[in-house]
């Protein structure tokens, strides 16, 4: 009986933590902590240590808040798509109040981590960011034209911006342009995947890109991004925030994503609109990745 009943509280504690999306949360967290170490000059003392461990907590408590409402809202949607259909609102798993329950514990508890133990302007910027994914995008943006992508990308550009503020006690141009390099990776990173699940998206009547104005229109919108994605990944480097180690990957990787995007645009198929979104993502992780080795090598 007590075997049984563990099972049954592994399986619940398995369906709310996936409300939280974790694979988002983690490349979120990652990118604060980005923008954390960034702000110290040099190596961090212990003191600073703690307080962005304590950061990345109230954070990833928030972003986790954000992800649960979200799958409240779009429930009807993610039960039309293969892509989200396992998520445990859109099968019934987990109803509204619990969701909308767990969604404003962990909120009020990262909210308060925050603003107790970090400072009053990471905790306000973090809670603007949730208005503007779960409400503002979501709610609003998502379901009303197709540039939800684009300008619902700004909150999820903030990651950085949140790890500076935590550090920093301000919000400096170095944040900014850390926060501008992930404002324009986000349209060509959604588009090349809604490029390949475009038939889940005409499902579900949300006005994305390839539905709206098709997918040759799309391809070409992903490839202009990239190239704009391209001259803000230098600007670490030309501010003076990173020196030739940064400078070598940013290089790399955004060439990389360019050729991906020019041969998408070239020669469309499935395959390679899926090995783009994929390619997307580790450009993004590495570029950051790059930053952080930089900051401590030279």
């Amino acid at each position: 009986m007590s075997a049984n009943l563990l099972a049954v509280q592994v399986s619940v504690f398995r369906q709310y933590y996936a409300l939280t999306k974790p694979r988002v949360i983690q490349l979120i967290v990652f990118c604060a902590l980005i923008g954390m170490v960034l702000a110290v000059p040099g190596v961090p003392s212990w003191v600073e240590v703690q307080r962005a461990l304590v950061a990345c907590f109230g954070i990833w408590l928030v972003a986790g808040a954000a992800a649960a409402f979200n799958c409240i809202v779009e429930k009807g949607i993610d039960a039309k798509m293969k892509r989200t259909a396992w998520r445990p609102t859109a099968k019934g798993e987990l109803n509204d109040r619990q969701t909308l329950l767990f969604s404003g514990v962990l909120c009020g508890l990262g909210s308060t981590v925050l603003y107790v133990w970090v400072n009053p302007l990471t905790m306000w910027l973090t809670f603007a960011t949730f208005i503007g994914y779960a409400v503002v995008y979501t709610v609003i943006l998502k379901p009303l034209t197709p540039q939800n992508i684009v300008i619902g990308g700004a909150s999820g550009a903030m990651p950085p911006v949140l790890g500076w503020a935590a550090m920093a006690g301000t919000v400096g141009p170095e944040a900014l342009i850390l926060f501008l390099i992930i404002f324009l990776w986000t349209p060509p990173h959604f588009w090349a995947l809604a490029l390949y699940r475009v038939e889940d998206y005409r499902k579900s009547g949300l006005p994305m890109l390839p539905v709206t104005h098709g997918n040759e229109f799309t391809r070409l919108m992903v490839l202009l991004y990239t190239f704009m994605l391209f001259a803000a990944c230098l600007m670490p480097y030309i501010y003076g925030m990173s020196s030739w180690i940064y400078l070598v990957a940013a290089l790399a990787l955004s060439v990389g994503f360019c050729l991906y995007a020019y041969w998408l645009w070239r020669d469309y198929s499935d395959a390679l609109a899926r090995k783009t979104f994929r390619f997307s993502l580790i450009h993004l992780s590495v570029l950051f990745a790059a930053l952080l080795v930089d900051h401590y090598v030279l």
